[in-house]
């Protein structure tokens, strides 16, 4: 596949999925388990078809390496996803999930003893302060908002500052796997396509522990409006269409990233990611119109800024901008 390709899957899979996600969580705000049972369940079947071979080829990686790894996963799949039930906007939640380099970061040094330039320092540094300005702002937007009773007004707020814990914590978490993801890569060699399947396969027995939920909020999408699907003409329930269209662009999303990592290096592929999720967080506050203020913008500058700079992307298109010109003067 050409690397352009694989870029337009990026970009066409994953905004398409936020878009639909919102839409979901807008109408459904406590939605977020059978959403998330639904992407695991969709991948583990493709993966237990196309990777397993219907259960035929043995793992390269011992399988208790990954059960390790998928209690890991499917806690932050959860715990993220359930977020969005605790009033937290989706903007938020774009902004706070682009910090994992805070928490790579954090416990790199911690666990791996890793030591870092200053420049990367400085790096981190100014994407916590994006992420606390816009933090800070939408606790004052969940405070006014909730205002008029002081009762219920604490109530939302308290919520809220769960939610942000919520996140906090399957950002530390997903760092965390990420370390032992990074080991066992080292030990066994990269099996990328391998461990997107267990990871999602694996974790559908802890669905049960959620099936009250989920099969609640299947009752409540069932009786959602009708809706004729273009082109096909089939008729569905609404709720159900976002649902299955959530589950294939976030598949289109994963399978444009893999891509990506075979075809250009760590570097490109950072940046892609981080520009796609300042993409969809332009189309999230345009297209829904969530509140968005200078000061979140500011944040959100200072976030996608220091993100850039971590990967030291300025340093690397110097040469390959000059390239450019020396071959451009050629012609």
């Amino acid at each position: 596949m050409h690397p352009a390709a694989a870029v337009a899957l990026v970009f066409g899979g994953c905004c398409s999925n936020v878009v639909f996600l919102e839409l979901l969580a807008r109408k459904h705000p406590g939605c977020g388990n059978i959403v998330t049972f639904a992407q695991f369940l969709f991948i583990a079947v493709e993966g237990f078809i196309f990777e397993a071979n219907f259960g035929r080829k043995r793992p390269t990686i011992p399988i208790r390496y990954y059960l390790i790894m998928v209690a890991m996963f499917f806690t932050v799949s959860v715990v993220n996803n359930y977020a969005l039930n605790l009033n937290i906007a989706m903007p938020l939640h774009m902004i706070f999930r682009s910090g994992s380099l805070i928490a790579s970061m954090a416990l790199g040094i911690i666990i791996l003893k890793k030591r870092y330039s200053t420049l990367k320092y400085a790096s981190i540094a100014l994407v916590s302060v994006g992420i606390f300005i816009c933090t800070l702002m939408s606790a004052k937007q969940v405070a006014s908002e909730s205002s008029s009773n002081e009762e219920d007004g604490l109530q939302v707020f308290l919520w809220w500052l769960l939610g942000v814990a919520a996140l906090t914590f399957a950002l530390l978490m997903s760092a965390r796997m990420g370390i032992f993801q990074e080991t066992l890569y080292k030990e066994f060699g990269k099996h990328s396509k391998e461990a997107l399947f267990y990871n999602h396969a694996l974790p559908l027995p802890g669905f049960l522990l959620l099936a009250s939920d989920i099969s609640r909020h299947a009752v409540l999408f069932s009786q959602s409006e009708p809706f004729q699907v273009p082109v096909i003409g089939l008729t569905l329930p609404i709720m159900w269409f976002y649902l299955s269209m959530n589950v294939i662009t976030q598949y289109v999303c994963i399978r444009g990233v893999f891509r990506l990592t075979t075809e250009c290096t760590s570097l490109t592929v950072t940046l892609v990611v981080t520009l796609r999720k300042f993409v969809s967080l332009i189309f999230s506050i345009l297209y829904f119109r969530n509140p968005f203020t200078p000061w979140h913008w500011a944040g959100t500058t200072f976030v996608f800024v220091g993100t850039l700079m971590y990967t030291e992307v300025w340093t690397s298109l110097g040469p390959l901008l000059a390239r450019w010109r020396k071959g451009a003067k050629k012609e």
